[in-house]
């Protein structure tokens, strides 16, 4: 038996001293000698003093903030700079005359804006001017080709990732096995704008699509004009 912290005789056990060290976290400023005294086993190396362990603990806390705050400052200047094109990519659009010239500004801006490997566009009506376009395929919106994007061209929203191999074959012909990922653009009544990579991790699902979404909207809008 011993005289507890509160002057209760009682039988203390580790968990109990911890449980109500816990309770009164400001203990030790009462008895500093014993917060230096007090030895914390580390987990690889020599035991350190509690000052010394609380400080290595803010410091490691220290390093994980400043490296989230670096993360954070990447993603703003990131966002930023997609910011940026996609603005100068809509008033691109705007200044165009024809819907040839419009295609063309997409299909640079997508493979300067997104460093991919192909950049293919679909659309369901054909343009004059763009007969030889290498980066253009007309296909009807009802084509039985399209079968496999009709759920994507339902719900109108950016996809990326690896493709389904039926749609890669589509989008990329005799490229398609090179291409591992893709960031694709589907706009409801007018085609698909698709990102090739062959690189596998450039593009994947849970990227921000805010910005591929307003520049299909830029596209779209772009198009009407020559309907």
């Amino acid at each position: 038996m011993t005289t507890g912290f509160d002057g209760i005789t009682e039988k203390l056990g580790s968990h109990e001293v911890a449980a109500w060290l816990r309770r009164h976290p400001t203990f030790l400023l009462q008895f500093p000698d014993l917060a230096l005294s007090l030895v914390i086993p580390r987990e690889s190396g020599p035991a350190a003093s509690l000052a010394s362990y609380q400080l290595e603990v803010l410091r490691d806390k220290n390093r994980e903030l400043t490296r989230r705050l670096h993360e954070l400052f990447g993603n703003a200047q990131e966002n930023e700079r997609l910011a940026m094109r996609t603005h100068q990519l809509t008033l691109a659009l705007m200044r165009q005359t024809s819907a040839a010239d419009t295609l063309r500004a997409m299909a640079a801006a997508m493979a300067e804006d997104f460093h991919g490997d192909l950049v293919r566009i679909v659309t369901f009506q054909p343009y004059a001017g763009l007969d030889e376009a290498d980066w253009l395929q007309v296909i009807a919106s009802d084509s039985p080709s399209l079968a496999g994007f009709h759920d994507l061209l339902a719900q109108g929203e950016p996809v990326c990732g690896r493709l389904h191999p039926d749609k890669n074959a589509l989008l990329y012909g005799l490229r398609a096995e090179d291409v591992q990922s893709s960031a694709l653009l589907v706009l409801p009544h007018v085609g698909l704008v698709a990102v090739g990579s062959f690189d596998p991790n450039r593009f994947f699902p849970g990227m921000g699509s805010l910005f591929l979404r307003m520049m299909g909207d830029a596209l779209a809008a772009a198009l009407r004009r020559f309907d």
